[in-house]
């Protein structure tokens, strides 16, 4: 482990054992538990955007008189639009801080999602469709992070998880309301959790480790103490999280170039590997295209969408009371093997679809892979590879480091995203063998390099990796 000068060493190691004593006894006040809600409510435009091709398939290429390969673009260019929002999110949340880029994301989720709602040709559409993608490519960085910044260790993963709650709400919703409205009001519900953002914003403070990193510290003590209760000592942690962001900007000329060296090769391979992992699973198809799978399968696709809109929010429950009790490594290597038995039960679905006799389990086993996929994937791989990002990253490079690490999802969802259509049309029973391979792999890059972070401060986490 690098080592500061002496004075600053004894300070860091002193401030992280009294906050390591301090912190479990921080109170999960009301302002915490509103600022969170606020924070995570763009997630429900998230999980809007990721599910809203599901239902919408067919009604929109009838329509607009689309073909298959302009509704695939149409379907992918939200993941093309969130690069562009990843390679300014961490830079934007950096210099303006993570409540004016949340005002910035809303402004161009909303546009996105009117724009499809009153589009009449194909370039109002993918115009849209890419301005909400922009929007949400901007939040998927800043809400895991600001989340973890303002929140007690003892609860972190479950505040942070709360992200994913509210995307597979979103999710939840499109599904449901796929069924009984057009396409168009579809993408007006979208909006509506922008709106909501909009006003909570001006009512929560800004996260204190951004403030100390701009020299404000009498707010990072205000904010630290509106955040954990009037009759909490905020003195320790607020210590400790000066003397962190002091150490990060001594060595703060940090390039691209300087990002991959060996000193931070561990956390790079984690925060990149696991993004790529997320997207190759499996997810943007079945989660993008549940109605067009259910088709080909034989199984009523409304009935599917319906099981699937009713399930997928309680499973996230379970995500997010389980995550700071068993861990976060345990639940990922759980869900991951859960999706992996998911897209193998779905392989062989549509294996022994052509088969006379084996052919009549296919709908039942199309439907059971389906439904346990989507509850695999919300109680774990859908939220822990950001709550992760956000977590193991140090101040001097977590601008670089998460907005490569968010490029990268959302370079890797685009292709998954685009290329889901054609892969299944080539071979459906290859498609899912390729994602449950993934998800295998998952498996074993999860055992062999993926450390604990539970019950760890985010400073305390950096001593771990030897980077304070």
């Amino acid at each position: 482990m690098e080592k500061m000068e002496g004075g600053e060493e004894d300070a860091t190691e002193k401030g992280l054992l009294l906050v390591n004593d301090e912190e479990i006894n921080a109170n999960t006040t009301p302002l915490l538990f509103f600022s969170t809600f606020i924070i995570v409510s763009a997630s429900f435009t998230y999980g809007a955007a990721m599910g809203y091709t599901a239902d919408t398939m067919h009604s929109i290429m009838t329509d607009l008189d689309l073909s298959l390969a302009q509704f695939s673009l149409f379907g992918s260019l939200s993941t093309f639009g969130g690069m562009f929002g990843a390679v300014f999110s961490a830079k934007a949340a950096a210099t303006f801080g993570y409540k004016m880029t949340l005002w910035l994301a809303d402004i161009f989720c909303v546009s996105g999602w009117l724009a499809i709602a009153l589009a009449k040709d194909i370039i109002w559409l993918d115009m849209g469709r890419v301005l909400v993608g922009i929007g949400v490519g901007l939040v998927s960085y800043v809400i895991p992070v600001y989340v973890a910044e303002i929140t007690p260790k003892h609860v972190r993963g479950a505040f942070t998880f709360s992200n994913q709650l509210l995307q597979n709400f979103g999710i939840a919703i499109v599904y449901y309301f796929g069924n009984f409205v057009s396409w168009r009001t579809l993408a007006l519900i979208g909006s509506i959790p922008c709106w909501i953002q909009v006003i909570g914003l001006f009512f929560i403070p800004e996260s204190p480790r951004w403030l100390a990193k701009n020299g404000r510290d009498k707010e990072v003590e205000a904010v630290l103490q509106k955040l954990r209760g009037p009759n909490y000592d905020i003195v320790p942690e607020a210590c400790e999280i000066k003397i962190s962001v002091e150490a990060s900007k001594q060595r703060s000329n940090i390039s691209i170039r300087s990002l991959f060296r060996k000193k931070y090769a561990h956390q790079l391979t984690i925060g990149i590997g696991l993004m790529v992992l997320q997207q190759l699973c499996g997810s943007a198809g079945i989660g993008g295209y549940g109605t067009t799978i259910f088709n080909h399968a034989g199984f009523p696709s409304r009935i599917g969408m319906m099981v699937l809109s009713f399930i997928v929010v309680p499973k996230s429950f379970m995500g997010l009371l389980l995550v700071d009790r068993w861990g976060r490594r345990p639940l990922l290597m759980a869900s991951a093997s859960g999706l992996c038995l998911s897209c193998i039960t779905l392989a062989v679905a549509f294996g022994v679809k052509d088969d006379p006799e084996l052919g009549k389990i296919t709908p039942i086993l199309c439907f059971i892979g389906i439904l346990s996929f989507t509850m695999m994937f919300a109680i774990g791989m859908g939220a822990l590879p950001w709550i992760i990002m956000s977590e193991i990253f140090p101040m001097d490079i977590k601008v670089l480091a998460g907005s490569l690490v968010t490029i990268t999802n959302w370079f890797t969802g685009w292709i998954a995203n685009y290329c889901f259509n054609f892969m299944f049309f080539w071979s459906q029973t290859g498609t899912f063998i390729i994602s449950a391979a993934v998800c295998g792999g998952t498996v074993v890059f999860t055992w062999w390099l993926v450390p604990e972070t539970r019950g760890l401060t985010l400073e305390e986490i950096q001593l771990s990796f030897g980077n304070i």
